[in-house]
């Protein structure tokens, strides 16, 4: 389990990376160019589709151990808690970075997500729901 939250942590902090460089490159005046970013997402997505996979399986199993058992593993609850924060960060920042792209008319607005998913307590509402019992 250790090895699988921290293959995905590490693969989170190469998403963070990524966002970040991103909103630094939209703060700055004149033209922005997308492309090295849209080059560097399609490298990410099959790591992180693979890492899903494994993360999923964490999930299973750490579900399956008893409550008792869990309170034990206080390693797990930390990585567990690391990635969800990292997520989190990047769902900021990402939210952040589609706007800063529609500001600047290089996002057709058809391809922002919903109202729905525009509030901020939804996604905490979300990670509560699944959060381990």
């Amino acid at each position: 389990m250790t090895a699988e939250l921290e293959s995905h942590l590490s693969i989170c902090r190469d998403v963070l990376d990524l966002v970040t460089h991103e909103s630094e490159a939209l703060r700055q005046p004149g033209e922005f160019s997308g492309e090295g970013f849209a080059s560097r997402r399609a490298e990410l997505l099959p790591r992180l589709g693979e890492s899903l996979a494994g993360l999923r399986r964490v999930r299973e199993a750490w579900q399956r151990i008893e409550l008792g058992a869990r309170s034990r593993q206080a390693g797990i609850e930390s990585l567990l808690r690391d990635n969800q924060n990292l997520i989190m960060k990047i769902i900021v920042l990402d939210r952040e970075n589609e706007q800063a792209l529609l500001r600047r008319g290089l996002l057709p607005p058809g391809h922002l997500p919903t109202s729905q998913s525009q509030r901020p307590h939804m996604v905490a509402a979300q990670y509560l729901r699944n959060l381990p019992a």
